[in-house]
């Protein structure tokens, strides 16, 4: 199995509120958030790591150039419109054999990955399972409605109501691939957009529980994952 981070967005709502480093190198328990999230992958006893950063902060590329991680990283480098192109960009690292996808500005338990992988992988048949989350803490939250047999069935605006929201973190087929074509007719624009796409296509998507995860998107999220860092002693 293969793992792939999506890292290219520039984080302008930090950069608003302050902070002047890249959003990828923030660092939260003294480790930068792409490190947390390489750390959290790698456990998963993965192959590689396929990682895309934009081109406009040079930091960010030369940080994963310049650090050993304890398996080889993949990058790309390139600054990309949207998350969903950001993924298709990475499409021929991940082609070949299923992977898990993390975005890099969500923090959570290194426990809550390992569970999620291994509840994930055990469903049989599935094109993509999503981490969903009770704490919902995001300004424009995801939500997803799942039935009995853990299957997505509404995502977005038709699934208001539910009590879940995705969290930050995917296992994929890569036969996902396959749509990147028909994406770009349709003219979507957000990643989230693409699995409401496989969604509709008839994709067997499923959801997995997961607790609380945090996504750091403003200064005051960096607080907040800092303090859930040490309320679960992974600092």
């Amino acid at each position: 199995m293969k793992m792939g981070i999506i890292a290219a967005g520039t984080g302008e709502r930090l950069a608003r509120g302050g902070v002047a480093i890249p959003k990828q190198l923030v660092p939260l328990g003294g480790k930068p958030l792409i490190a947390r999230v390489i750390e959290a992958g790698a456990q998963l006893n993965i192959s590689s790591i396929a990682c895309i950063v934009n081109d406009l902060n040079p930091s960010v590329a030369g940080f994963l150039r310049s650090t050993q991680w304890p398996v080889p990283v993949e990058m790309v480098v390139k600054t990309t419109p949207n998350s969903m192109e950001s993924l298709f960009c990475l499409a021929p690292l991940l082609s070949d054999e299923p992977f898990i996808l993390f975005t890099v500005d969500v923090v959570c338990a290194r426990q809550v990955v390992r569970d999620f992988f291994q509840e994930a992988v055990a469903i049989q048949d599935s094109k993509g399972v999503l981490a969903l989350t009770d704490f919902v803490d995001d300004e424009k939250p995801l939500w997803a409605a799942v039935n009995g047999s853990n299957r997505i069935t509404a995502l977005g605006d038709a699934a208001l109501g539910s009590r879940f929201v995705t969290a930050g973190f995917y296992y994929f087929s890569p036969d996902i691939f396959a749509e990147i074509a028909p994406a770009h007719r349709k003219k979507l624009s957000a990643l989230r957009q693409f699995l409401g796409h496989l969604l509709d296509k008839g994709y067997p998507i499923h959801g997995v529980r997961v607790p609380k995860t945090i996504d750091v998107d403003y200064p005051e999220d960096m607080e907040k994952a800092e303090a859930y860092l040490r309320e679960i002693n992974e600092e």
